[in-house]
């Protein structure tokens, strides 16, 4: 099946959006020096966006044959990312680092997701809340003193 470059344009706005919401995501995430930053963030979202958009107009042919589902490779999305972030987490003795981290990655695959279904004000809504929560409970987890004996996870 063949797309003019002029119905393509859609299609490369929303990996466009997906690849800068994932970004914007990963930058607070590697302004604090965590491995996973701007590239892995960015990456996320944009395979997640793809596959979805794959998912809805890729196999729009086969729509009323049977056993078509456009929802199971989104939802082998949140799978995936949901193992990769799985190999991202890891402990040693009482500390486990990595959940944060992990949480992010699936949420940005959340949001290219969303970008994928077009769902473009959820997108940027969540990016945002996305930024806002790792940089806003950053700040105030620094601020408030824990409880002794307390270990943080993240």
């Amino acid at each position: 099946m063949f797309m003019s470059l002029e119905s393509l344009t859609p299609v490369f706005f929303q990996l466009f959006l997906a690849a800068v919401l994932g970004m914007a995501v990963g930058f607070e995430r590697w302004k604090i020096g965590k491995p996973a930053g701007m590239k892995t963030y960015a990456l996320v979202s944009l395979g997640s966006a793809l596959f979805t958009i794959l998912s809805v107009s890729g196999f729009s042919e086969f729509v009323g044959s049977g056993g078509y589902d456009p929802s199971r490779l989104a939802s082998q999305v949140v799978v995936g990312v949901g193992f990769l972030g799985a190999g991202i987490i890891f402990s040693s003795q009482k500390e486990v680092h990595g959940l944060t981290t992990a949480a992010a990655i699936w949420v940005s695959a959340a949001v290219g997701t969303a970008v994928g279904l077009k769902f473009y004000a959820v997108a940027v809504f969540t990016a945002m809340l996305t930024v806002f929560i790792l940089w806003f409970l950053r700040l105030i987890e620094s601020k408030v003193p824990r409880a002794e004996g307390k270990d943080e996870i993240s």
